[in-house]
């Protein structure tokens, strides 16, 4: 199989990574803990979707109906959204990025993007930086009942891109997208731009290392030219 699709991560590979999740986890902590949740049964670091799956299971375990959930979940993720518009607006392209995407275009490759981050801003950054319409398929938190590394995630995007896994290579800056791509058998590239590291991201099962976005069309020319 030759390469027909690239799908990409957002905040720290295409825009530079800037949203403070120390700040968004202490806030959404805090209203749990206002709604009866235990702050004990949260760890330190863990993220929001952590969160809200011991929510989900607390709320269950004392007899508590979903609705009460599922009104828990808006909050939070209201409460995340409000910090991702404020990053989105001050945020830049990371170098090479704009360059990459008009040649990607021209190889006549479909495109996506698979981000944790809320429709309204990774919508509003897309555009701010006229690169919307680069992208066939982009599949946010509200799109899917289950965010990366869940393989749930890269699989919506690749169903909207009409491309088999085989056809795909995954482009992030976390450990989580190389494992998603991994267990989805999409080939997994390594971006270390400052979230995680070389080492972290080929333990995490990255196939390939790229340090800048503007290697990325004469990487997958070497990869179909082997196919």
């Amino acid at each position: 199989m030759v390469i027909k699709a690239v799908i990409f991560d957002l905040d720290g590979t295409l825009i530079d990574f800037n949203i403070d999740y120390k700040r968004i986890r202490g806030e959404a902590r805090n209203f749990l803990t206002s709604q009866g949740i235990p702050s004990c049964i949260f760890s330190r670091n863990e993220s929001i979707f952590e969160m809200l799956k011991k929510t989900k299971i607390y709320i269950r375990n004392n007899g508590e109906s979903d609705e009460k959930f599922e009104a828990v979940r808006r909050k939070v993720f209201e409460i995340a959204e409000k910090h991702e518009l404020e990053a989105a607006r001050t945020t830049q392209l990371l170098p090479g990025v704009a360059e990459t995407l008009k040649i990607l275009k021209k190889m006549n490759l479909k495109m996506g993007i698979s981000t944790i981050n809320s429709r309204k801003s990774a919508d509003y950054a897309l555009k701010r930086f006229g690169i919307a319409h680069f992208f066939n398929a982009v599949a946010t938190r509200d799109d899917v009942p289950e965010v990366k590394p869940s393989p749930l995630h890269v699989e919506t995007v690749l169903k909207t891109l009409g491309v088999k896994p085989s056809e795909a290579l995954m482009v992030g800056d976390w450990s989580g997208d190389m494992k998603m791509a991994n267990e989805v058998g999409l080939i997994a590239v390594g971006l270390p731009t400052g979230f995680a590291t070389v080492k972290q991201l080929i333990e995490a099962g990255a196939n390939y290392i790229i340090t800048s976005l503007i290697d990325l069309p004469t990487l997958i020319q070497q990869i179909n030219r082997t196919e």
